[in-house]
Order: C-alpha cells, then sequence, then structure tokens
C-alpha cells in the first residue's frame, strides 16, 4: 500500500480518490477550503454502492474503500509520507507555481509530484523547483475511475525513472497510461478532441448539418468502433490488406477534404446561439444535473460491460 495525497478536493480530485483507493492505496484529501475533503468523501460513499453492483471496485467493497479515505486540515500533514502527490488545483498558472512550489518544499524527497492539469505545460509551474525532476502532468479523462485512459506529460528535465514509475503506478491502480515522449500544448486528447470540435462547429454553423445529427454520427456510428479500438487499429481493419492498403484507397479523400477544413469557426459566435439552442431543446438547464448522473451511469456500465468483454473475447 502506498500513501496517495489529494491536493484540492473538488470533481477531478474526489474522482481521483476513487481511482487509488478501490487500488488499496491510502489516500489523503486536502483542499484549501477545509469543508470540500468532507464533502468529497460524502459524495463518494454515495455512488460506492453502483460502482459495487458494477463490479467496479477492484474486488473491494463500499466500506473497504472508504476505510482507505482520509482527510487532513493542514497540507504538510496530507503530504507527510506520501508516495504519490495528485493536485487538482484550478486551471490557472500563478496558482500552480505557487502551489507546486510549496508541494516540493513539503513532499518528501521520494514522492512524485504531478498535476492534473488539462492543458497547462509542467514546465511553465516546475522549471525552478529544486525537486523539478520529480514533476510532472498526470491529467485524466474525467472521471478517471470509469475512463481509464490517463495522460502522462514529463517536462523537459522530468527524470526518466519518475515516468517510467509514474507509467507503472498508473498500470497499477487500473488505468491506461498514455505517456507522452516530450510536452505540447494540449497534450494528445484535447488535440484528437479538439480537432474533432471544430469540424463538428464548422458543419454546424455552415449549415450541413443540425447539432443531433452531428451528435448521432459519432454516437451511433463512430464511437461504436472507438469505444474499442483507436483510429490507427480502425483503418487497419478497415481495407483488407490493413493500414497500408487503406492509405492506398482512401487518402485521396482526405487529401481533397483537407483544404476545407483550414478555417477556424469561432465557437462563441453566431454558431452558439444554434448549438445551445438545440441542446437545450433536448436537455433543459435544469435537468443537467440529472443529465450527467445518467451519462456516469451509463459510462459504469459500459466499463463493466468492457471488461466482461476482455474476459470473454480478448483485447
Amino acid at each position: 500500500m502506498s500513501k496517495v495525497a489529494i491536493i484540492g478536493a473538488g470533481f477531478i480530485g474526489r474522482a481521483w480518490a476513487i481511482t487509488f483507493a478501490r487500488a488499496g492505496h491510502a489516500v489523503t484529501l486536502w483542499d484549501q477550503d477545509q469543508a470540500a475533503p468532507a464533502r468529497a468523501i460524502e459524495y463518494i460513499a454515495s455512488i460506492l454502492p453502483e460502482l459495487a453492483e458494477n463490479d467496479l471496485l477492484r474486488g473491494l467493497s463500499a466500506d473497504d474503500v472508504l476505510a482507505n479515505l482520509s482527510s487532513e486540515a493542514s497540507l504538510e500533514a496530507a503530504l507527510a509520507a506520501a508516495d504519490h502527490v495528485q493536485e487538482n488545483a484550478p486551471e490557472k498558472l500563478e496558482v500552480k507555481i505557487q502551489l507546486f512550489a510549496e508541494l516540493d518544499r513539503l513532499a518528501p524527497a521520494h514522492a512524485i509530484i504531478a498535476s492534473s492539469s488539462s492543458a497547462i505545460l509542467p514546465s511553465l509551474f516546475t522549471e525552478k523547483l529544486t525537486g523539478r525532476q520529480r514533476c510532472l502532468v498526470i491529467h485524466p479523462i474525467n472521471p478517471p475511475y470509469l475512463v481509464p485512459a490517463t495522460e502522462v506529460v514529463p517536462a523537459p528535465w522530468t527524470a526518466p525513472e519518475v515516468i517510467e514509475r509514474a507509467r507503472d503506478f498508473l498500470a497499477a491502480v487500473g488505468q491506461a497510461p498514455i505517456v507522452m515522449q516530450r510536452e505540447l500544448d494540449g497534450f494528445i486528447m484535447n488535440r484528437m478532441q479538439g480537432a474533432l470540435l471544430e469540424e463538428a462547429f464548422r458543419l454546424v454553423a455552415d449549415g450541413y448539418a443540425s447539432v443531433e445529427d452531428v451528435d448521432v454520427g459519432i454516437r451511433e456510428g463512430l464511437a461504436l468502433r472507438w469505444s474499442f479500438m483507436g483510429p490507427f487499429e480502425t483503418i487497419d481493419l478497415n481495407a483488407p490488406g490493413g493500414v497500408r492498403d487503406y492509405v492506398t484507397r482512401y487518402q485521396g479523400i482526405y487529401q481533397h477534404i483537407f483544404p476545407q477544413v483550414q478555417r477556424r469557426v469561432d465557437w462563441a459566435g453566431e454558431v452558439l446561439e444554434t448549438v445551445e439552442r438545440e441542446r437545450r431543446a433536448r436537455v433543459s438547464a435544469e435537468d443537467l444535473a440529472k443529465r450527467q448522473a445518467w451519462r456516469d451511469r451509463r459510462l459504469m456500465a459500459l466499463a463493466a460491460h468492457k471488461r466482461a468483454a476482455d474476459r470473454k473475447l480478448g483485447k
């Protein structure tokens, strides 16, 4: 059992807490808002039974997971004896710089210090730290206890052994680490998601498709394959002779399309009125929280199905 310090007990912090606690680690939560850790643990307790019903607690009971959770009022106490530190503060560079200076000063020398940042390059807030070689970004696809893919993004000075330890630690708790060879704006997931969103907004803004039709194309089309295959395996299996055959057959289609996508539509411009109107017609603002809970239950069911399919059919 390792000790994990969760720094920032909000939306992302509580999700990480579940991920690490169900793997048997001792998890301590701290937040600048003294009431946040208790709220996080209360929320976790409320969803653990459903996770248990879907066999998503790695063999532990809900009570076992709760027993692995605790909180501390001081940052120093939360970091004491920690082996892994997961920071989940607001996505503001100045906050990261200040907080990482404290984490580096207080955390045990052997501890990995990771940020859940989804966009800020690790070099921007670790460069001046004495222990910068043990710092990196570990960015979850939220919530990590249901979506295992996790980006590992080193700064230029992150030690190779720290990257390897981070990868091994994540794999051991049930995540699927994506290890970047070097940092890049947007990392991998936001760049891939961003490319899809850019085209989605263009199609709606230019009047080619409705918001729902675009969603149907992903939900009832591409995502069915993408739920268990990536884009390279998809094209490898979509031509008789594999990936080279696919490129020979179909690259011309995408080569023809490419010049048409070399412009941006302002997401906050006129198109936003259309997107928001169509989305609110399907789900009212008052029902968003209910729909988010529905999404998480669907993710639980999908995660359970994928685990069963992996055992039956193989990965």
